[in-house]
Order: C-alpha cells, then sequence, then structure tokens
C-alpha cells in the first residue's frame, strides 16, 4: 500500500516533464513559424491537445475597430468567424481582455456575458469556457479561449498552462505580423523603384532623339554661322550638351539598378584613369579658377578594372568636387599604393558635408541642399552611380568631412591588379 503514493507521484512528476516538454517544443516552433495563419492554427490546435478540450480559439484586438475579432479557432473557417464582432464591454473575452486576468466557467451557458451568437454561427455549444489575456510588452494584443473540457472542468492549473501558451504565442503572432507589414512595405518600395527605374528609361530612351537632332543643327548653325548668331549657336550646343550628360547618367543608373552594366576588365593604372577623367573636367575646372593639385608616385600603380566605367566614376567625383567647390579654390587628387589595393583621393575646400549626412551623399536623387533654395546643379545621381561601379568591381567608396563649410574628401579603394 505505501508504494502507490510514490506510483501517483511518479507519474504526476512524469506527466509534469512531458507538459514542459511539450511547451518547450510548442516555444521552439512558434519561434520559427512566420506565417501567420499557420501561427494561429498551430496555437489552437496546441492548446485543444495540452487541456484536453474540444476546441479552442484566438480573439485578436481590432484597433482600427475598437473590437474583438476571431483570428482563429479549432474547426472553423476564420473568414467566417472574423465576420462575428466580439464586444469587449458585454462579452467574457471582452472581459478577459480589459481585465487581463484570466477567466474560468465550467457553467458558460449560464453567464449573461456568454456571447451566444458565436455558438450559433459555427453550430458548437459551448459549456465549459477558460480564458486568458495575450500579453505583448505593456499591453493586451487579445484573447486565448479553450472551450468544454473533456474530463470535468477547467482549472487553475489548466489557466497556468494556457496562460504559458498565451504568452509565447502573443510573442509569435507580433512578429509574424511585423514580419507581414515589413514584406507589405518593400513590396511597395520595389513597385515604387520599378516604376522609377521604368520613368528613367524610358525619359533617357524618348529625349535622345529630339536632343540628337537639337545638337545637330546647333553644329551646323555654329560652323556657318558668324558674330552674334556664332555665340547663340555655341550657347544651344553648351547647354545641349550638358542635357546629353545628364541623359547619359540616367542611363548609367537604370543600367546599375537593373544589374545590366557590363563590366570589360583590363590592366590599367589608376594615373590614367585619373588623366580620363580630368581631360573631360578640366574645362568645367577652369571655368570656376580653381587649382588642380596632383599628389601622385611616379611609378604606376596597375588596377584590373573597367577603363570608361571606372573613369565614368571619377569624373562624377570630380564634377561633384568642382561643383562645390569655393571659386578660385584649390582641388587635390591623388593616389597611394597600399599593399593589396590602391587608396585615391579627390580632397575639396568647399561646403563641405554634415556628419550625420556622410552616408545619406551616396543615396539616388540626394540633395544636399534644399531642392528650393539650392545653388548647384545636377540631378543628384553622379555620386550613386560612382558608388555602384566601384562596388561593382569588388571596391569601396566614402567620404570625409569635418563638417559644413569645411571641405570634403571623397575616398576610393580598388583591388590591385
Amino acid at each position: 500500500m505505501s508504494n502507490l503514493p510514490k506510483t501517483a507521484q511518479l507519474k504526476s512528476l512524469e506527466g509534469q516533464d512531458a507538459m514542459l516538454l511539450r511547451l518547450v517544443e510548442l516555444s521552439v516552433t512558434l519561434n520559427s513559424t512566420m506565417d501567420l495563419d499557420e501561427l494561429l492554427q498551430l496555437i489552437t490546435a496546441t492548446a485543444t491537445e495540452l487541456l484536453k478540450c474540444e476546441a479552442a480559439s484566438i480573439l485578436l484586438y481590432d484597433e482600427k475597430n475598437p473590437r474583438l475579432y476571431f483570428a482563429a479557432a479549432t474547426g472553423s473557417d476564420p473568414a467566417q468567424l472574423a465576420e462575428i464582432p466580439v464586444p469587449i464591454d458585454s462579452s467574457l473575452a471582452g472581459t478577459i481582455f480589459r481585465t487581463s486576468k484570466p477567466l474560468i466557467l465550467n457553467e458558460a451557458e449560464q453567464d449573461p456575458r456568454h456571447y451566444s451568437l458565436v455558438s450559433d454561427h459555427i453550430k458548437f455549444k459551448t459549456k465549459s469556457l477558460l480564458g486568458v489575456p495575450m500579453p505583448i510588452k505593456d499591453r493586451t494584443m487579445g484573447v486565448l479561449e479553450a472551450v468544454n473540457k473533456k474530463d470535468g472542468g477547467f482549472t487553475d492549473h489548466d489557466a497556468t498552462i494556457l496562460s504559458v501558451i498565451a504568452s509565447h504565442a502573443a510573442i509569435a503572432i507580433n512578429n509574424a505580423r511585423l514580419l507581414r507589414t515589413t514584406q507589405k512595405a518593400l513590396d511597395k518600395v520595389k513597385e515604387t523603384n520599378q516604376i522609377k527605374s521604368n520613368f528613367l528609361a524610358l525619359a533617357s530612351h524618348e529625349l535622345r532623339t529630339p536632343l540628337g537632332i537639337i545638337i545637330g543643327y546647333a553644329t551646323f548653325l555654329q560652323e556657318s554661322a558668324k558674330g552674334e548668331d556664332s555665340d547663340h549657336a555655341n550657347q544651344v550646343l553648351n547647354a545641349a550638351s550638358q542635357m546629353r550628360s545628364l541623359l547619359d547618367q540616367m542611363t548609367n543608373l537604370t543600367l546599375l539598378q537593373s544589374d545590366e552594366m557590363v563590366m570589360r576588365p583590363i590592366k590599367i593604372s589608376i594615373q590614367d584613369i585619373f588623366g580620363f577623367a580630368i581631360d573631360e573636367i578640366k574645362y568645367f575646372a577652369a571655368r570656376r579658377d580653381l587649382q588642380l593639385v596632383y599628389a601622385f608616385q611616379e611609378e604606376p600603380i596597375y588596377l584590373n578594372v573597367d577603363p570608361e566605367k571606372t573613369t565614368l566614376a571619377f569624373v562624377n567625383l570630380l564634377n561633384n568636387a568642382i561643383r562645390f567647390s569655393s571659386i578660385g579654390s584649390e582641388l587635390v587628387i591623388g593616389a597611394a599604393d597600399q599593399g593589396k589595393h590602391i587608396t585615391a583621393w579627390i580632397q575639396d575646400k568647399g561646403i563641405g558635408i554634415a556628419v550625420d549626412k556622410l552616408q545619406k551623399v551616396f543615396e539616388e536623387f540626394y540633395q544636399v541642399e534644399p531642392p528650393n533654395t539650392r545653388r548647384h546643379g545636377g540631378l543628384g545621381i553622379g555620386l550613386t552611380i560612382a558608388k555602384g561601379i566601384i562596388e561593382t568591381q569588388s571596391g569601396k567608396i566614402w567620404v570625409e568631412s569635418e563638417g559644413e563649410g569645411k571641405g570634403s574628401t571623397f575616398k576610393v579603394e580598388l583591388p590591385k591588379a
């Protein structure tokens, strides 16, 4: 006879161990499941299994319309249940939600707060009910209910188990919701980016033909006209050339975004790359009376890059430096051998960049100046293109500045040949 209590204790301990193990398994599964509908079904199925009851349901709070709604229930269509609004002020679930305390009713039908509309809708008779709040941080996100205990009535021990399930479920549901919201936002961003890319590609393509005609006629007029007419033709030609440069930038940005920019690397020195780039910008620099200072070593430093695209990247960096430099100031252009890679830099004595804007300057269409009061031209994509070209070739690009009015230094790191 003395062995009976021990046997009962052992069975009780075994039951507790099995329950704890099942709760741990549930926690792991919930944290690894990001699909919201799958999560809801898993929670109701586990609650039904562990509490040995006929059904379980999850009611979530609708913040837009202050009410509870059924998100899931054992053996029921969630879409149909979601159509049934559950009042917060006059229902059992509403009481649990408002008080944030568990509620046990082993004669649920006798309680005036029993919401019979749900039972009538799903043809399910509620005899006993256990409900617990679903806490998340400092608020309650909903209610988890277990219905019709198969053997006897619900106990405080059942309430403890269901509360543990509810706590894990609240975190998992919140994470799944955040993931779904993030995914929707990302999809919207991708759609917006695609529309923007399509517009850039279409605009650069459609404008190129009429612009070519304008350049052709302006060139013809410049060659045949004299005096004031020749000056007018020259101004038209300069403006059209500037427009063509902007269209080229739009095309390059579109190619980078679509991963269609083809790189044809060859062995070439950084001195040659800078030489090509300086040839393209020296007229622009001379118009602002800028002095170009070179800081190169005599021996060539060889890279394995696409010369045309890499030259374009440095042209964009130089144009940016010239645009924001003070008239008559100095522009330092240099490069150094760092062993496995080279570091090239362009240092200006211009308007500088605030510390919190150092990363932003490489974003598409970003302008340091406000759009309505800006004094410097450009679309704000030159640095984006430079960054894309450099990084596509396993390089790095960044900018250093001590703040506004203290100039900027753009640095590029590329692997040596």
